[in-house]
């Protein structure tokens, strides 16, 4: 796994296990011995009580969640001992590292569609994990060095590749290809085209826009197309291995080779959250041992 993959697994896996115990914790409160025969639901008269669900939910994943609970707190607790305080701008700053480590919004938003999470859920979650990252920082020291040799050995991945800006209109017919490019010629607008005939769900609604694009990302035959056409081009009917592929391109992009000057606090803040990645485990391990912790599902 690269180092960045693995950065962002930390990233991404500590506020999804956050968000994970904050929404257990509201969904089902502690039950009180007054509430043991309360009903819940019923099936057909059938009561399942409260006692019943708690225990499901203990029995999936209590014991998890409540250990997550209890490093909170410890996390809480240091952060006080340590006078530390967070602000908007910390949270802010986290979330930018997060979803910069996806590369593309639509890529961070399907990562929060797929765990199910608003970004309200996410800026909430960011809060302990933040105040780690700040417990952890005065440990962690990333030299000059560390960032040329980081630079040095990643250069190949920093780099941006040959970009253009594209849209595409997806059909399943060359003769439909064909109509929909006589209209195009004839001065029908691209977007409305594409939302009223593409069979692409994902970019029809953009009109096609597929965004800028790299070697890679699309159908081989949409992307030679792409790349040979000039900004404000447009293709014949292309085939692809769905159908046929009308392409429109407004904008290309140099590949380019960042200089160490310029990615040099990007770096240098990976460098920090790996450390800390790595410092995390054996930290909260520490601070569970000197601490007098009561937990009634340990096992």
């Amino acid at each position: 796994m690269s180092s960045k993959n693995s950065n962002r697994k930390w990233i991404w896996t500590s506020s999804v296990l956050l968000v994970g115990f904050i929404t257990y914790a509201s969904f089902f409160p502690p039950v009180s011995k007054s509430d043991n025969a309360k009903s819940v639901a019923k099936v057909n008269g059938v009561s399942i009580t409260s006692t019943q669900l708690y225990d499901a939910l203990v029995a999936s994943g209590g014991a998890q969640t409540l250990d997550s609970m209890i490093t909170e707190e410890l996390i809480n607790q240091e952060s006080k001992k340590a006078g530390i305080e967070l602000t908007e701008a910390d949270i802010t700053k986290e979330l930018q590292t997060v979803k910069a480590s996806f590369g593309t919004d639509e890529e961070f938003n399907k990562a929060l569609t797929n765990y199910n999470m608003t970004l309200d859920d996410l800026k909430k979650s960011m809060k302990t994990q933040v105040m780690l990252k700040k417990i952890l920082e005065p440990q962690v020291k990333v030299t000059d060095d560390d960032i040329k040799k980081y630079y040095d050995e990643n250069l190949e991945t920093l780099k941006t590749p040959e970009q253009v800006q594209a849209a595409h209109i997806s059909v399943a017919t060359k003769e439909e290809a064909d109509a929909i490019l006589a209209k195009l010629k004839n001065g029908s607008d691209f977007a409305a085209l594409a939302k009223e005939s593409s069979t692409d769900t994902a970019t029809k609604d953009k009109g096609g826009d597929l965004g800028y694009i790299s070697a890679g990302q699309v159908d081989p035959a949409v992307e030679k197309a792409a790349f040979a056409l000039q900004a404000g081009g447009l293709s014949s009917a292309v085939q692809t291995t769905t159908g046929y592929d009308i392409v429109k391109v407004t904008n290309h992009k140099a590949a380019t080779t960042p200089t160490l000057e310029e990615k040099k606090e990007s770096i240098k803040e990976k460098l920090v959250d790996e450390q800390i990645s790595t410092l995390s485990q054996a930290w909260i391990s520490q601070k569970k041992s000197e601490a007098k912790i009561e937990n009634s599902l340990a096992t």
